[in-house]
């Protein structure tokens, strides 16, 4: 898809877009304002940063606070706040949605032993509950993790 260029100026992130939303600045966030943010996004990233593929293992340098997601077999998605430990690993699961994402989905290496110490007893019970994922921004994977395996 032929994207046309951004404005002149144009400087708005997701978060920028999504923040408009909330206020009502903007009904929704569609194209090509959402494909003008990522790439505004990516300029602001360092020159030589790498950018996670497919099947990489991260693991944590130091102790990272994260949002985790939550899956449901319903039109729900829920999550909260935790902490990943250092030395603790993420694989990036699926492909990204192109060569040089800003951010990427994630699943905890050691799935079952993080998903009982993240993930509360009430919704891992659940019936409906059907997982948990972690996003991550690639200048957070290139600043507070290290690449152990691609």
């Amino acid at each position: 898809m032929n994207v046309p260029p951004a404005p002149p100026g144009w400087n708005k992130t997701i978060a920028d877009l999504s923040a408009e939303m909330k206020k009502g600045i903007r009904k929704s966030i569609g194209r090509p304002e959402i494909d003008w943010a990522r790439d505004y996004e990516r300029s602001l990233l360092p020159e030589g940063i790498r950018f996670p593929k497919k099947g990489d293992i991260y693991e944590a340098i130091e102790d990272v606070p994260v949002r985790y997601m939550t899956a449901w077999r319903a039109p729900f998605t829920g999550g909260g706040d935790s902490q990943l430990n250092k030395g603790e690993r993420v694989v990036i699961k699926d492909e990204p949605i192109d060569s040089s994402p800003i951010g990427v989905y994630a699943e905890a290496v050691n799935y079952a032993s993080l998903e009982e110490r993240i993930v509360p007893s009430t919704e891992r019970s659940n019936p409906k509950y059907a997982g948990f994922y972690f996003s991550f921004k690639t200048l957070e994977l290139n600043e507070k993790f290290r690449l152990v395996s691609e």
